[in-house]
């Protein structure tokens, strides 16, 4: 039997997102069922055979760390860690990024998988994977690790070693199969008609209660893009389990007491977790309110991270953040940050456009400054939030909105 010698390039070198992601909280509560499997480790080796020279892998283990990286901006949970909570949930997954990563090695093999094939040996699994080193994986350890081994024959094994309390195989075969998604470049505009007319019907379904609610135009506009967007990529077949989760920033400067004169970043993040089926084919007023309830809660939720010396807000505890990209949309508002206030000696802009060189999520931008005052017939948004497939029903669902 022929000796098989694995090489590792070095110890574990930490993989961390390719750009910074858009987390949703600071801390995702685990369910009932993560809980049961916290400390459970599965490994799952991938075996790769020599393709043609046409789709051969160049340099494997190289790609699969780039994609990995890549893969965390969306995943990132699965970069984090479990730690010990204060209250009944005791431990909760950690996500600030602080110390977070995924554990890579890369590896090369002394044979050809035709060497294993032809029964010249066996598999050294013990060799091609990171392992926990004990009985069960602890707080401390990674959630997922990865090693890559590369034979002479070039093909090669990916061994996964993950953590059974954050994902399950399926969970992990999704992260796997992850891949980029370019989306597509969206000029929108909501017509005031349309904007005026739910702020109206929002305030007289919310008006009791000792006191009238407050509606915003970006409750509205994000309210309205949301809804057609989940229309546009889910069609009238939606599921009425899918999720549909919207995340917005929140600017933090009035609730902390940020002083006159500071530039630096002072944003948080807030989630609003349903399904595809309430946001899509809901009333429109009803998802206004889930926006709106959402930013009601962001002052009392800032002041309880503050006394718990934590930062942000809790975006909604953990509903909703296991999902992949496409079920996600990040708004950031634009409006009243003194954007349109700007004069060089000239006048004060026209108009006001952003643009994200890189996207990392469906994102929208709603609420553009110079909206009233360029005499638009409504509200000004730039999005990259559907891809090409979806593009022309998406403008469909907006244009219906009046």
């Amino acid at each position: 039997m022929k000796d098989i010698v694995v090489s590792k390039s070095g110890p574990p070198v930490l993989v961390t997102p390719s750009s910074e992601p858009t987390p949703a909280a600071a801390t995702i509560r685990l369910t009932s069922a993560d809980k049961s499997r916290l400390g459970l480790s599965f490994t799952a080796f991938l075996v790769f055979e020599r393709r043609r020279r046409r789709s051969r892998v160049h340099r494997p283990a190289e790609t699969v760390r780039r994609a990995l990286s890549r893969a965390l901006v969306h995943y990132y949970p699965l970069a984090g860690h479990v730690v010990a909570a204060g209250d009944d949930d005791n431990v909760v997954l950690s996500c600030t990024g602080e110390g977070g990563g995924l554990p890579f090695v890369a590896a090369t093999a002394s044979c050809t998988l035709e060497d294993v094939d032809d029964g010249d040996g066996d598999l050294p699994l013990a060799d091609l994977a990171i392992w926990y080193g004990g009985e069960s994986c602890w707080m401390s350890d990674p959630l997922l690790m990865m090693q890559v081994t590369e034979f002479e024959c070039g093909g090669f094994v990916v061994g996964v070693t993950w953590n059974h309390g954050v994902a399950d195989t399926y969970g992990l075969a999704q992260f796997l199969r992850a891949k980029h998604v370019d989306f597509a470049y969206c000029d929108i505009m909501i017509p005031w008609s349309f904007v005026n007319r739910v702020k109206a019907e929002f305030v007289s379904r919310n008006g009791g209660g000792g006191g009238r609610r407050r509606c915003s135009v970006f409750d509205v506009v994000t309210a309205a893009i949301w809804q057609c967007r989940t229309r546009a990529i889910h069609g009238r077949r939606c599921r009425s389990d899918a999720p549909a989760v919207l995340l917005f920033a929140v600017n933090a400067r009035p609730h902390i007491g940020a002083k006159d004169g500071y530039y630096g970043n002072c944003i948080t993040r807030q989630v609003v977790a349903s399904t595809a089926d309430a946001v899509a084919y809901g009333d429109i007023v009803d998802v206004v309110k889930l926006v709106n309830d959402a930013k009601e809660r962001i002052p009392e939720e800032l002041l309880r991270n503050k006394l718990r010396g934590k930062q942000g807000v809790d975006g909604g505890g953990g509903e909703g953040l296991f999902v992949g990209p496409m079920h996600r949309l990040y708004v950031s508002s634009w409006a009243g940050l003194g954007l349109d206030g700007i004069d060089f000696g000239g006048g004060k802009p026209a108009r006001v456009i952003p643009r994200m060189e890189v996207t990392v999520m469906p994102s929208c931008l709603p609420c553009l400054p110079c909206s009233r005052s360029n005499g638009s017939d409504g509200v000004n948004a730039v999005a990259w939030c559907v891809t090409d497939e979806h593009v022309d029903v998406f403008r469909a669902e907006l244009a219906k909105l009046q």
